[in-house]
């Protein structure tokens, strides 16, 4: 139980807490391969709940899922200049299809002979293979639009890592969709920064901005990003989904083009738009606390556990008791676990099932069994109450609801207290070395966006929709601004 708990404080080593957390809550682990992670059962079962709403979400807005090869030949990163010089220091390159037993016969060696004619590019993102392919799908107005989504995984070198936040590998979903206008691809793209953002709040109940990235942070090949920013505990902003309107680049690159009604040829406008296990992270920075996890129930692999607590005859009454409230819950899809194994004491259940975030414990002894009642712990306040055990099914599917609204309000209330409007440049940076969410005028152009970047380690994230814009005066050059914009130190 102490190996357990023993975490590191968030007030003493925040990023050691979330080092320690994962590891701790058997969320994931290092692997063999530098910069990959392999995701434990626990917590790839958050990712099922994750995929699984947000597939059905996709289809709402008539997005299918398909699945396209995950190595792409080299020529095709050429085609959309942008796009390769934005990715190209993160490809992994596969130059070789052979291997064969070296001269001691103890080992193996890359085969000299097998060396491919054009190397292979272990996929980044995909809108290059995809694009070639559409190319073979798309020929009138009436094969569009177009909307394919992906569930894969992805490879970016990175050079530094950090479980789910930045590996480099890591798993996603990536939309790609083909528009006969350009409205109609804003709109995509928009709806679905949209469809992020609420999937967001109303399921891993994190509050995000909704903004536009400058042209700087935008996605290699786009010509507008837009993006959710979440801020974690800390103060630091986590880029949480992007949504591309990537305009005719790709169409024009591979070729595709449509006839119209009028029969008349044209390229088509395209849309790409992604998040991935880095969610993850952002539940955890998001929620967690130092006694461990801290889910929000919709999300939770385990929504409650029970645990009794007696001898012979008593446990056999308690499980009695609480077979008809265990199919109820279940009937309603809540998760339940009846955790009546005598290998592990009650003490040691209570700290694992807290340090993983189950949302509800239910607690019943001898006194209770008597009594008819339970105790019941929720996990986001750590408050326990002793209840009737009459009527407890209906209880506890209005905690989980409750528990997963104070959740979503206790972050937001978090994050508004943490944004600031700032005016003053030297003011700025010493205040957002202590984090938070700035909302400063800039003048637009790359060369202060870059100043900020190097003298505060802080970027522009984005121009939030949120707030109504005013001019006034950039605060490091002192030039007209048409727009304040969000400024946050990152993950």
């Amino acid at each position: 139980m102490a190996e357990l708990k023993d975490l590191t404080k968030r007030a003493d080593n925040y990023s050691q807490w979330y080092n320690d957390l994962i590891v701790k809550a058997d969320l994931a682990e290092q692997s063999a391969v530098r910069g990959c992670m392999v995701i434990k059962p626990y917590g790839y079962a958050i990712w099922e709940k994750m995929q699984a709403q947000l597939d059905k979400m996709f289809k709402e807005t008539g997005a299918v899922n398909a699945y396209f090869p995950l190595l792409i030949p080299k020529s095709f990163l050429s085609r959309e200049a942008e796009h390769v010089e934005g990715f190209a220091k993160e490809c992994a390159v596969v130059t070789h299809y052979r291997l064969k037993t070296n001269e001691t016969h103890d080992g193996v060696v890359v085969d000299p002979t097998a060396k491919l004619e054009e190397e292979l590019i272990i996929r980044p993102t995909s809108e290059t293979i995809i694009w070639n392919t559409y190319k073979n799908w798309i020929h009138s107005w009436r094969d569009l639009p177009l909307m394919c989504n992906q569930w894969c995984n992805v490879m970016r070198w990175e050079m530094r890592t950090r479980p789910f936040l930045r590996t480099s590998e890591f798993l996603w979903q990536e939309g790609h969709t083909a528009h006969a206008t350009r409205e109609e691809a804003e709109q995509e793209a928009q709806k679905m920064l949209k469809v992020y953002a609420e999937f967001a709040e109303k399921w891993m109940a994190v509050p995000v901005m909704q903004g536009v990235k400058s042209e700087t942070e935008r996605f290699a090949g786009a010509l507008d990003t837009y993006t959710i920013e979440a801020m974690m505990q800390d103060g630091k902003a986590l880029q949480s989904g992007t949504s591309h309107f990537l305009g005719q680049n790709f169409a024009k690159a591979f070729g595709v083009q449509y006839l119209t009604k009028e029969n008349k040829q044209e390229y088509v406008w395209a849309t790409s738009w992604g998040v991935s296990t880095r969610l993850i992270g952002a539940l955890i920075m998001t929620h967690s606390d130092d006694n461990g996890l801290v889910l929000p129930p919709r999300l939770a692999p385990l929504q409650v556990v029970i645990i009794p607590i007696g001898k012979g005859e008593q446990q056999e009454q308690i499980s009695e008791l609480f077979q008809p409230v265990i199919k109820t819950l279940i009937a309603k899809g809540i998760s339940v676990k009846y955790d009546d194994a005598d290998n592990k004491r009650p003490g040691f259940k209570f700290a694992d099932y807290e340090l993983k975030g189950v949302p509800v414990r239910i607690v019943m002894g001898g006194r209770d069994l008597e009594a008819k009642t339970v105790e019941i712990m929720r996990r986001d306040t750590l408050e326990k109450e002793t209840v009737p055990f009459e009527g407890l099914a209906e209880r506890i599917e209005k905690l989980l609801e409750d528990i997963q609204d104070n959740i979503f309000k206790k972050a937001k209330d978090f994050r508004d207290a943490h944004i600031f409007e700032c005016d003053n440049y030297e003011e700025f940076k010493e205040r957002v070395k202590d984090g938070g969410f700035f909302l400063c005028h800039w003048d637009g152009t790359p060369e202060t966006e870059a100043q900020i970047k190097e003298e505060t380690q802080a970027t522009i994230r984005c121009v939030p929709f949120a707030f109504e814009q005013t001019p006034g005066i950039d605060m490091v050059s002192g030039k007209p601004s048409k727009c304040r914009v969000l400024i946050a130190r990152s993950y």
